[in-house]
Order: C-alpha cells, then structure tokens, then sequence
C-alpha cells in the first residue's frame, strides 16, 4: 500500500477527507513565501537596534536554531501526516487536553496576529502609494481599518474557494515579493563595487544601553527569530501535500536554506549602505536602502511589492489557521462543527470563517505591535515543546516510513528554544505578563470544551 493510501484512510470516516493539491513545487514557495513574509521587509531595522550593526549573526543564530526545530517538525509531520501540527504531537505525546488546547492556542494567536498585521501593513502601503492620506500620526484610521478587513475577507474567499487556488496565488506573491529582494540585492552589490559602503559595520556590537555583546545577540536572535518562523506553518498543510513522508523533508529544509541566505544577504547589505541610526528607524528599512543604493527607482512600484509581500503574510497565516482548527477538530480536541469540509471544493469553511471572524476582531480591537514579541515567545515554548514530544513519541511506531533526527537534535532544540523565550536571553520583560493574560483568555477558552467532554464521558445515553 502506497504512503498516500495510508494517509488517507487515516482520516476520519465521517466527513471527507481535504484535497491533496499540493506537490513539491508549491511546497516550497509556501515555505520561502511563509518565512520571508513580512519579516525581512520590516524587520530588519528592529533587529538592527538591538545589535547594532552585525545583523547576519542574529539571523544565523535564529535559522540555526529555526534548522533544529524544523528537523524535529520533519520526524512528526513525515510520522503523523495530518493537520493541527504542534498541537497534534503535544496531544500524541502527552495525551493532555489542556495543554494541547493551550499549545494550539498559542499558534493560533501567532498566525492571526500576523495576519492581522499583514492586513494594516497592507492597508498601510496602500495609502503611502497612493497618497490618500487615509492614515492618522500612528498609522490608523478608519478606512485602513476597512481595507485591512476586505484584504482579510479576500483571502478568506481564496481560502473557500480551494487551496490550489491559494497556493497558486502564493506563488505569484512570492514571485512578486522575491523581484523586490532581487532589486535591493542587485542594486546593492552595484553599489558596493563602486566604494560605496561602511564595512566596519558588519562587526559592530552596539546593545541598547550599552549592554553586553552577547545579551545583545540573544536578544536580537529572539527577535528575529519571530521573523523566521513559518516552516512550522506548512506541517498544517500535510493533509492536503502529496506524498508528504518525500516530499517534506526535502522541500523544507531547501526552504530554510533558501530563505536563510537571503536573510543574511539582504540584511548585510543593509548594514554597509544605510547608517545604523536611520536604519534603527521606522518600518521600512529596505524602502530606505533601495533609497540609498537606487534613488531613481520609483518609491510607489517598491511598496507594491510590499504590499504583495504583507499580503502573502496573510493568506499563508490564514490557511494555516483554518487547518489548525480543521485537525484539532478531526482529533476530537476542538467542536466537531469545526471540521466540517465542502463536498465539491474539500475546503474546511467552517474553521476558514471562525478564524477570519477571530483575526478581523484583532484588526479592529487590538494593539497588534504589543503581541508581536508576545506571539514569539509564546511561539518558541510552542517549538520547546515540540523538540520534547519528539523523544517522547519515539516509543510510537508506525507502519510508514518517516524521516528520523539523531536524538541529540531535538535536545539541543528545546534547549536552545526554551533560552531565546527566558529572561536570561535579554527578552523585553514586558512580553511575560502579556503572555500571561493571553494564556489566561485560553484557559477561560478551554473550560467549556473540557466540561463539554466531561459531560460526554459520564453521560450513560
């Protein structure tokens, strides 16, 4: 019997099972266009100020651990090829119903909260491009407000409609979103062969504060490394991947490769072309290194491309979310209603509207800069324990052939991920508290559920 064969009697007999649409080329763009995202078009600058002028080493610090914990996704997704990802294994690993909920709870949040982002970022070039001056001193207003919530219900009619159509407009956002990397690499490196640029840079150290060297990495890594997470979002996917035990572990750590020296190119030639005091500044320093190193390139073309960047952000965030609660509901985690799947389009509809309902509420209600660091802690206990069901669930076997780590790979993971999410590693302290109120919003969440299983249980009808 053939692995796919496999997967699909796996799936539960009651309702029809998702379409696998997706092959090794889709994959891989859903992986790049996940990763670079929003990240290396805003995030650069952030990370700067933490550091100082060595970026490329945060960055390679986050992908080297970002390289540990897919390795670890890789042995679970290839083992257990179906939706709900991280809260899958907790739950195969551990057998909690409170902590699976709360780990699901917490990619939740991560994915909506980026999508929800990537919608006013959108919102925001938009009106930078077109000059409407639809935004206030902060950003907001009213009608960005508005295009942030019809960008969200765009994607949730792509979402519907199928996910070839999804991935497909993936790979042309990513195309889009790449050109603009390409022309910031390009004009760069013209511009470095001609004398231009501040190599001394590239080994400065300059913490906020004047802090220690190493603080500053560490903090700079964990912040960065909330700009490279994405990999994990495409194991929600498996359900719908073909011959995903092949097909994942090549495409996904390509992905990483890929993406991983694109990071630390573009953000190196950042560092030597714009002065660190300017590029600190601001969210959009890669707007002002294509200022620096190619002043005639129209300013209004390069914010469409970030607006196809953000906008891909979105769409990717969202089709992870649904298919999160889609699998938590096929595991009798989540209400049952939650898993109910489209006949003709085998779409999840009902998980694709509970999560735009939830991520248009964040865009019209909540202060979505605070969550950003509190979703990537929240993120790396996730990956934390993740590495750690990994060791556990080595006592399941399964009758199909799966990608296997050395034991020490997902030990030296949990440990590196529970460093960048501790105090110790120079992480904003505000985050904690933050996270837990966000975890208590969860709890309150989980209650009905477990009550309603309670129920079930003792119930002798």
């Amino acid at each position: 019997m053939t692995g796919t064969a496999h997967e699909d009697a796996a799936a539960p007999a009651e309702r029809p099972g998702l379409k696998r649409a997706i092959g090794p080329g889709l994959l891989l763009l859903f992986v790049i266009g996940d990763m670079l995202g929003t990240g290396i078009y805003a995030l650069t600058g952030q990370v700067a100020a933490e550091v100082g002028g060595a970026v490329w080493l945060p960055f390679l610090v986050a992908f080297a651990v970002a390289f540990l914990t897919a390795c670890a996704y890789l042995e679970l997704v290839t083992k257990y090829p179906r939706a709900a990802g991280a809260a899958l294994y907790a739950h195969k690993a551990f057998g909690l119903h409170y902590l699976t909920f709360i780990v699901a709870f917490a990619v939740m949040c991560s994915g909506l909260t980026s999508s929800a982002s990537a919608a006013r970022a959108f919102a925001g070039n938009l009106d930078r491009a077109a000059g409407l001056g639809w935004a206030d001193a902060d950003g907001n207003g009213v009608l960005i407000t508005a295009v942030a919530v019809g960008l969200l219900l765009l994607v949730a009619a792509v979402n519907i409609r199928g996910v070839a159509e999804g991935v497909r407009l993936n790979v042309v956002l990513t195309c889009v979103e790449l050109s603009g990397l390409v022309i910031i690499v390009v004009a760069g490196i013209v511009a470095l062969t001609r004398g231009m640029g501040d190599y001394g840079q590239l080994t400065s150290f300059a913490p906020p504060g004047g802090g220690a060297a190493f603080t500053g990495v560490t903090a700079a890594a964990a912040l960065a490394f909330f700009a490279l997470v994405g990999f994990e979002d495409s194991v929600n996917m498996a359900e719908e991947v073909r011959e995903p035990h092949r097909t994942f572990p090549r495409v996904l750590l390509l992905g990483i490769g890929i993406t991983a020296a694109l990071y630390v190119v573009v953000s190196t030639i950042a560092t030597l072309v714009v002065p660190l005091d300017r590029l600190s500044q601001g969210t959009t320093p890669l707007l002002q290194v294509l200022t620096a190193v190619a002043p005639a390139f129209p300013v209004s073309v390069f914010a469409l491309i970030t607006m196809a960047a953000v906008s891909n952000t979105a769409l990717l965030n969202m089709l992870m979310a649904s298919r999160l609660l889609y699998g938590l509901a096929g595991e009798r985690v989540l209400p049952g209603v939650l898993g109910a799947v489209l006949r003709r389009r085998r779409t999840p509809w009902v998980a694709v509207l509970v999560s735009t309902a939830i991520a248009l509420v964040l865009v019209a209600t909540v202060d979505l800069a605070v969550l950003g660091g509190t979703t990537s802690f929240l993120l790396l206990c996730v990956f934390t324990v993740v590495n750690i069901a990994v060791l556990v669930l080595r006592r399941d076997r399964v009758d199909r052939p799966h990608f296997r780590v050395p034991a020490a790979v997902p030990v030296i993971g949990a440990v590196a991920c529970a460093f960048l999410a501790s105090p110790i590693s120079g992480r904003d302290p505000a985050v904690y508290p933050i996270a837990g109120l966000l975890l208590a919003v969860g709890t309150l969440l989980w209650l009905p559920m477990w009550l309603l299983r309670r129920r079930a249980a003792t119930d002798p009808g």
